[in-house]
């Protein structure tokens, strides 16, 4: 192990030298902060002690530069009686421990040792961590085909950067685990990691959860509140479908990005979010941008770096990898013993197309695995609608005839697409308007419409 003393005195600078020297240790020597800088930027040290009496510049100083470096050095200063409050000083400056002049030879190992102790762990924790995020750090992203390599590639160029990222792909693809992968091996894995849902709540409640907001600037503000912004600051912050954004809190947003600066609802002051920006979207931006639904200048600021992620049926030999994963983890939720899955249920999950993508085959594992009571999961465990050899919608079973207007063949029709949509996703609103890629509000004025209840849908 070496140690850099930083110390003007001649005499204990000897008197350190043969100490540690005898001890085991390699020691490099400095009689300036300057010289000891210098040894720093080119060779590596394990711990500095340090004098905060130097020459040419302020120990405090020197400590400030050191940490900046490298955060992780353990420094311990030395100090005469005289200047305690200043070694205080170098404490709540990142110093590990001081040691008063005149010490004791032993007073001066123990507290080496223990430093020394502490660089271990620390480093230890460090590659620990990146061993974590090199084998765990995917998640539950799964997948061997080549257009997940590609993404997988992506994220390991793109996520070290400081650059914003937008994240394309249908509902169901796994956007929000890829934003979670990014900032597992971004630099800011240490800090917070903020998902904002941008398309679930009113414009007013939105600005307020993103900015915060001060006491009495609306009915039922009775306290400040901190926005998710601040709460982000120094991690990253997700925008889960930022293309439901209205367009006058895109304007604030942006200026956010710009100068990174933003006030709460009702405030005055100015605050400050030092945070990376990762949007997903399953709406072509480019599109919005022309109907004036979206800023340009927004998008062009998170369109920085985009991964686009496929849909399952565009990566059909991940399912078995996908289908053993959720096997696995939902017979163990639910005490389970189911091992394997029948062939011949594998190659009905094999060609169904899913609409829903990734998410839909999830929950279509998660309802044979409640439903089972074996230690095989069979075909008549899988829903109807996925239990269909084609694999695509059922064709229409009627044709307009006497009698039948259009309109009311059209209503039917829609009404069959509904049903099924609700069967697939057992019977939750929500998945059915993503099966069938329509607004939860607008599916629920539909089933209004066409008087289909939730209750009576067949299973």
């Amino acid at each position: 192990m070496s140690i850099l003393i930083i110390d003007d005195e001649d005499i204990l600078q000897d008197v350190l030298t043969s100490l540690l020297r005898n001890d085991g240790y390699s020691t490099f020597n400095a009689t300036t902060a300057q010289a000891g800088l210098d040894i720093l930027a080119k060779e590596e040290v394990d711990l500095i002690l340090l004098d905060l009496m130097l020459p040419d510049m302020s120990g405090i100083e020197v400590l400030k530069r050191i940490r900046a470096e490298d955060p992780d050095q353990v420094v311990v200063v030395i100090t005469a009686f005289s200047s305690i409050e200043g070694a205080i000083e170098a404490m709540r400056e990142g110093a590990f421990h001081y040691i008063p002049k005149p010490f004791k030879n032993e007073e001066v190992l123990l507290t080496i040792r223990l430093g020394l102790e502490r660089r271990r762990l620390t480093s230890e924790n460090r590659q620990l961590r990146a061993e974590l995020r090199q084998r765990f750090g995917f998640d539950n992203i799964i997948g061997k085909s080549k257009p997940m390599q590609k993404v997988f590639e992506l994220i390991q160029l793109a996520a070290p950067a400081k650059s914003n990222i937008l994240i394309l792909g249908e509902s169901g693809t796994g956007k929000e685990l890829v934003s979670k992968a990014i900032h597992l091996h971004s630099r800011r894995s240490d800090g917070p990691f903020v998902t904002v849902n941008s398309g679930s709540m009113p414009a007013d409640l939105l600005e307020s959860n993103l900015f915060g907001h001060v006491k009495g600037s609306f009915t039922g503000a009775v306290a400040n509140k901190k926005g998710l912004f601040e709460l982000a600051d120094g991690g990253s912050i997700f925008f889960d479908e930022i293309g439901n954004i209205p367009i006058d809190t895109q304007s604030k947003l942006l200026r956010v990005i710009q100068e990174k600066e933003f006030m709460r609802l009702g405030g005055i002051e100015t605050l400050t979010a030092d945070v990376r920006i990762i949007a997903a979207t399953n709406v072509n931006l480019e599109q919005s941008v022309q109907k004036g639904e979206f800023r340009e200048d927004l998008y062009y600021r998170l369109n920085v770096i985009t991964i686009g992620l496929p849909p399952l049926k565009q990566r059909t030999e991940d399912i078995p990898m996908l289908v053993r994963t959720f096997l696995s983890k939902f017979a163990e939720e639910n005490d389970k013993q189911l091992e394997e899955i029948e062939p011949a249920a594998m190659e009905i999950l094999m060609d169904y197309h899913w609409p829903g993508n990734v998410r839909e085959l999830e929950n279509v594992i998660e309802r044979a695995v409640v439903l089972s009571s074996g230690k095989s999961l069979s075909v008549d465990l899988l829903p109807p609608a996925v239990r269909e050899p084609s694999g695509q919608p059922t064709p229409i079973s009627f044709l307009p005839t006497n009698g039948v207007s259009f309109k009311e063949s059209v209503a039917a029709y829609e009404r069959q697409l509904i049903v099924r949509a609700l069967q697939n996703a057992d019977g939750v609103q929500k998945r059915a308007a993503q099966i069938l890629k329509v607004k939860p509000t607008t599916l629920h004025e539909m089933m209004k419409r066409l008087e289909i209840s939730v209750d009576r849908v067949p299973s």
